[in-house]
């Protein structure tokens, strides 16, 4: 069963997040698991970008009741109509999560995360007891392969 790959992150992210977001939704797509995301602009859609390039497939989870609200880049668009509380279904739904900068809404995410025990690897300098560093984006993807238990592209 593929493995699912939480990317969070600020809906206005700086140029560096746009490419190191981009980058590990190539890399998620290329070891064939799934991301999940908000489904919005920013980091979610530079990672929803980068997984299409392969062929891979991103869940955006929205906050509103349009599935045309998702960014042009999520092949599954998952419209909740419950605002904000949706960070809780992103991170239900992630195996582990990789948390790239952002805001109070990722460090929403994060805490949900923390509280369910989902593995968070941060690439965003949060530095909060109980997550796992990576130094960029090959690192933050094999850590969420290998955490989410995966030995191989499943």
């Amino acid at each position: 069963m593929n493995k699912l790959i939480g990317v969070i992150g600020s809906g206005n992210q700086s140029k560096r997040d746009d490419e190191t977001a981009f980058q590990v939704g190539r890399l998620i797509a290329e070891s064939q698991a799934i991301l999940v995301c908000g489904g919005l602009s920013g980091v979610m859609e530079a990672a929803c970008r980068g997984a299409s390039l392969p062929g891979g497939r991103a869940v955006g989870i929205l906050p509103g009741d349009d599935r045309a609200d998702a960014n042009p880049y999520v092949t599954i668009p998952i419209p909740t109509g419950m605002g904000i509380a949706r960070n809780v279904l992103v991170v239900k739904t992630s195996d582990v999560l990789i948390a790239l900068g952002g805001g109070s809404g990722t460090l929403s995410e994060i805490a949900i995360a923390l509280k369910l025990e989902k593995p968070v690897i941060d690439l965003g300098g949060w530095k909060i007891k109980g997550t796992k560093r990576a130094a960029g984006p090959e690192e933050a993807v094999r850590l969420a392969l290998s955490l989410a238990g995966c030995t191989s592209a499943e």
